[in-house]
Formats: C-alpha cells, structure tokens, sequence
C-alpha cells in the first residue's frame, strides 16, 4: 500500500492489466483492501487516473505530485473542515498500462534522451522497434507482419522524401492498412465508444501532419533532402509517424476498457461499502475516459447497461484527450446522433455535483495530436471559431450540452467559481497551464495551486 509523504489518509495504487481487469499481487487484489478501507467511516474517497504516462513509476511520480498540491491548499480544507466535520479521506490512484508514443514528465523533471520516446526509437534495431509496438497496437502474426514491412522502409530516405512529396509507395500504404485491420480499431463516426471515433485512418495526411508539426513548415516548402532539426531529423520519424498514431488510438480504446471493467466494478464496490462517504472522479488526459467509463460502465445503444447504486459527487476532467462530444445532446455532425456518453447526463445524472473541464491552447498533444488525420483532411467545422468534428476536451471543453458554461481559471487560491450542482463548466487554463516540452506542449503541466484550487471548488459544490 503506498503512501505519498505530507497527505494524512492513506493512499492506495490500484493496478489494473490492459484488458481492464485488476493486477493481483501476491494472489490478493488490493481492491479488497480499499473497499474494508472505505467501509471504515470514510467521508469522502477520491479516485483519479492518470494518461498515457505507461509504467508504475510514472504514474506514482504524477500522483506524488498532484496530491500533495490539492492537499497543501489550506483555506480550501479548512472550508471544507468546516462543512464537514470528521472529514476523512481516501484516496485512490488508478494505474494502468498506457504508453503509446511520447512523454508526459512534467516541467520539474529533467528528461534525459533515453526519456524520450523519438530519440530513444532512433537507436532502436528493427527487432525492438517492431516488438515495442506489437505490444502497444497488437500482438499478432497479422500485426508483426505488417509492422516488420514498416520496419523494414523505416530509413529509407527516398521514401520519406516520397511521402514528404505526397507519394505513398502503394506496398507502403498496404502495410499500414493491414495493421489498422490487425489493431481491432475502426474509424467510426464521432458518437461511436472511444477507440472508435477516430476519423478515417490515412498514412499520409498523418506523416505529413507530423512533418508540419514538428519542423514547423508546410511540407510543399521543405528542402528536398532536408527532412528538418531537432526531434523530426530521420526518415525513421516520418515512417512510423502513422504507427505512432494507431498506438495513441488503441490506448484511447483501452482506457475505455480498463474504466468500464474493473475501476467500474472498485467504484461499484465503494459505494455499497460506504453508502454515506462522497465520491470525486479526476482523470487527466485519456485517464478522463477510464474515470468517464468508469462512471456509466459497459454501454449500449448509449445507455449504461450496469449502472451504478447512485450517481458520484465530482467529475473534474483535466486536458482530456476524449471527444469533445461526449456528452453532447446531438453531435452536429453526420451521422449526428448523441454523444457516446449523453446517457450519463439522463435523469438523474451520473454526477449530481459539478462536472469541470479544464482546457489550453498550449496542449499539444491535445491540440495537435488528436484530432491530427481529420484535420489534415479539411473536415469542416462550425464557422471560424466554432468546434469542430474531431477533437478534445482538453482543446475545446464539454460541447453540445446546453448546461455548460466558459470560465478562465483564476490564478488565485481565494477566488470563488460559484459552481452549482448540475453545472458543466469548461475553464479556460491558458493563463494556467503553459510550458511543457516541445512534443506534448504544456499537457501534463496542471500540477500547480491554481488548477487545485479549481479542483477543490468543484468537490464543494457536492459539500
């Protein structure tokens, strides 16, 4: 059981495998621990989720950090001191495996080349490169096939300059559509379950998006040759630049998994353990849909076929990397239709408190990433400024509810929001959350008194 130094309860990591089921250790699952924990006069139990950080000392280095700070913010416990006395806490990291591609080490750590993930698949021979993503997209004959012929033009220059031009070699682009087919990924409409609602899946828009991005030029105009500095310099970047992105879609499908399994199934046991004590969900990148899902659990025809006894306090949704439509009452957008999760928000909702959202322009790996291959493609939006098809949370906040109201995040720990129960609120963070490195942006960069304080509004709402 492990405990994060300066916070008074305990603090438990729940473990939970790629196929959404928990990790026993020593043949006993923890869950059943934190349930007998629950169950022993507990006020409020906090659980949160984590993005694609990937292994165990990622995930304890974010909550070692995120914690602390929401604890450390005084006038905000001592309020909640005063509404509620004998407060006591438990709190709940979820960890589950979700490295796709990149890092998420906030500003405080020094990254070292090794840390990144693009330096560190450049020296790569091509046996671990194709075993790396075997095990992140698919593990089989149809996957690694298709991965070694990717592999295997991985640095050829000519055939980056070739998709740098915008020719695809045809044997090529053959070998991409076999692993998508091999991935159990589809591209779907935007209401479909995450890991589904991904645009049509094209190698070239994706590899001459991440041309644009990463040398920050359009790639008619670049030198021929000259495939650009810094992180984007090899032919081996360009190649993998699709695998890269059906690695970030497959996790975005399995956070869907691992919440609606078993972190739906701890949060089901919890809440009959302790029928009295609140419960606040926080998820921060595509650890939004594992707390999401965790909260409807399976759902079909968009309705929560094992819902819970009743509804959680809290929903705080931290840059998420889930579709801005989530929750939408239509999507207007062909085919249009509701949101995946518009069930949550039936009556009565799933969350009787505050729902809050935070955004930045300066995510990248929201901003950019995300909704990369569609963007590219010219999907339309809604006018100039309006929100378009493809994209996140983390970008545009909570859309097509007619509920859910735009603030700023306030740079100081005594303003007051005034949210109310039932609210959405999409805060804008620009001022807030900023830095971060040159791949992800300022994405993992919300662990600071600011968006703590934000958090601890949301949670006394349901006070």
């Amino acid at each position: 059981m492990p405990f994060i130094d300066s916070i008074d309860p305990h603090y438990y990591l729940l473990e939970i495998c790629e196929d959404g089921v928990e990790k026993k250790e020593d043949g006993t699952l923890l869950s059943t621990a934190i349930v007998e924990a629950a169950g022993a006069g507990v006020t409020d139990i906090f659980i949160a989720s984590h993005g694609w950080k990937g292994d165990y000392d990622a995930a304890t280095i974010q909550y070692s950090k995120w914690f602390p700070m929401v604890a450390k913010q005084d006038a905000d416990r001592s309020l909640v001191d005063t509404k509620v006395p004998g407060f006591t806490p438990l709190i709940v990291g979820v960890h589950w495996p979700s490295l796709p591609w990149g890092n998420e080490r906030g500003s405080e750590d020094t990254l070292a080349a090794g840390d990144d993930e693009l330096a560190e698949e450049a020296t790569m021979d091509p046996a671990d490169l194709v075993g790396r993503y075997t095990d992140r997209i698919a593990n089989s004959p149809e996957a690694v096939a298709a991965l070694e012929r990717i592999v295997a033009a991985a640095d050829d220059e000519t055939t980056a300059l070739q998709i740098q031009s915008g020719e695809m070699p045809e044997e090529l682009e053959k070998a991409y559509r076999d692993l998508f087919a091999a991935s159990g990924l589809s591209d779907d409409s935007a209401s479909a379950a995450p890991g589904a609602d991904l645009p049509a899946f094209s190698p070239q828009l994706i590899a001459e998006g991440w041309i644009t991005e990463l040398s920050g030029t359009d790639p008619a105009a670049v030198n021929p040759g000259i495939l650009g500095d810094g992180l984007f310099a090899s032919a081996r970047d360009i190649i993998l630049s699709p695998v890269r992105q059906l690695s970030f879609w497959t996790m975005k499908k399995r956070a869907r998994v691992v919440g609606e399994r078993d972190v739906h199934r701890v949060l089901r046991q919890l809440q009959t353990a302790a029928p009295s004590a609140r419960i606040h969900l926080m998820g921060h990148s595509f650890g939004c849909i594992v707390m999401t899902a965790a909260l409807a659990g399976p759902v079909s025809g968009g309705v929560p076929t094992d819902p819970l006894p009743r509804p959680v306090d809290t929903l705080f949704l931290v840059q998420g990397a889930m579709s801005l439509w989530s929750f939408a009452d239509e999507i207007p957008y062909a085919p249009f239709g509701p949101g995946f999760y518009r069930g949550l928000r039936a009556q009565p909702p799933a969350v009787r408190g505050a729902v809050v959202t935070t955004r930045s322009e300066h995510d990248k790996a929201v901003g950019v990433w995300y909704p990369l291959g569609a963007r590219l493609g010219g999907d339309p939006t809604l006018g100039a400024e309006g929100p378009p098809k493809w994209g996140g949370i983390g970008s545009y906040g909570i859309q097509g509810t007619e509920s859910s109201e735009d603030l700023p995040i306030v740079d100081d720990v005594r303003h007051q929001y005034g949210f109310v129960r039932g609210g959405i609120y999409n805060t804008d963070g620009n001022s807030v959350i900023t830095g971060g490195d040159r791949l992800s942006g300022a994405h993992s960069e919300f662990v600071n008194d600011a968006v703590a304080h934000l958090f601890w509004q949301a949670v006394l709402t349901s006070l």
